[in-house]
């Protein structure tokens, strides 16, 4: 009997292809490298250069006379976020947001726990349409909306007359600081609109860490005695805190950073969004308008280090 040849396994198959295909077969480490290399470098030039652009922008400074920027070295710019004025747009963000993230959390937290632990099937769909929906539709389509909602000829205000509520409502626009001619030019209007547009970012990460905490264990609770009130402070709202945590990272930073909401929406008082927006566009400051853009920068570095620590990211 004569053997029968066959080629041998490790034979190199012809053609580029075929060459390039044995190449990365032998070393799989090089065809990582070859994906991972255009994701790395649109991450480390675009993003992280930009970044790194503008950190530098803010320690550069302008000339006051001539407008044009002195590209030496110093602190100066930052300095100038101390004064008043500057100081009082980082104070007003801040609270801003603050305020945005806790209510958010205190709305959202009821109805991420009726859709963890109540709907089922066809309504747990229903419950994501409904969350899910208005991020389908246009930004500014919402923001103006809003606006017309909340104006002084606005639907909100004819309801109010209707439920023969005006002077509620005049009383609320009364409140100093927060109040205004309108609720569409004032700081609460500012908020409710802020609100609408991120709770959903709120509601989705509470819902998943909902959904992972054990029925078992708030059964257990009511077994050894504990009311519904300290079921909640001791299980169930340390078990959902990393999905709090993980929902106010997206309703802080977006609301710290937008500048188009307290642009339609508000008073003329000035956000750091908006002051990034004036410094590098109408006065052309564009040293101190990367300060300011830093700022939440780091505000959000700080945070986040806490967030991790808490175990947010796990909820994302």
């Amino acid at each position: 009997m004569t053997a029968i040849s066959t080629p041998a396994i490790t034979a190199g198959r012809q053609g580029l292809m075929g060459r390039l295909s044995d190449l990365f077969w032998r070393r799989p480490n090089l065809l990582l490298v070859l994906m991972l290399v255009p994701p790395l470098l649109w991450l480390g030039i675009i993003y992280v250069g930009s970044l790194l652009a503008l950190l530098l922008q803010s320690f550069f400074s302008i000339d006051e006379f001539s407008g044009l920027i002195n590209y030496e070295f110093t602190l100066a710019t930052y300095g100038e976020l101390l004064r008043p004025a500057n100081f009082d747009i980082i104070l007003r963000t801040l609270l801003m947001s603050a305020a945005v993230t806790l209510a958010s959390a205190v709305i959202a937290f009821p109805i991420a726990y009726y859709a963890a632990r109540y709907a089922r099937g066809r309504w747990k769909a229903v419950f994501y349409l409904g969350i899910m929906l208005p991020l389908w539709s246009s930004y500014l389509v919402k923001v103006y909306a809003w606006k017309l909602i909340l104006a002084k000829e606005g639907i909100l205000t004819w309801i109010f007359e209707k439920l023969h509520l005006t002077w509620l409502l005049d009383g609320i626009l009364a409140i100093p600081v927060i109040g205004g001619n309108s609720l569409s030019i004032s700081y609460l209007g500012t908020f409710i609109v802020f609100v609408y547009v991120w709770l959903p970012f709120m509601i989705l990460p509470i819902q998943a860490a909902l959904e992972r905490v054990p029925g078992n264990l708030i059964e257990a609770s009511g077994d050894l005695g504990a009311d519904s009130s300290q079921t909640f402070r001791h299980v169930l709202f340390p078990l959902a805190l990393p999905g709090i945590v993980a929902g106010s990272i997206f309703t802080f930073s977006l609301t710290m950073g937008d500048y188009i909401i307290p642009q339609i929406v508000g008073t003329s008082r000035l956000f750091i969004g908006q002051a990034v927006y004036a410094q590098q566009g109408t006065a052309g400051n564009i040293p101190l308008a990367a300060a300011f853009s830093v700022v939440p920068i780091v505000i959000m570095g700080i945070y986040l280090t806490i967030a991790k620590r808490m175990g947010a990211f796990d909820a994302l």
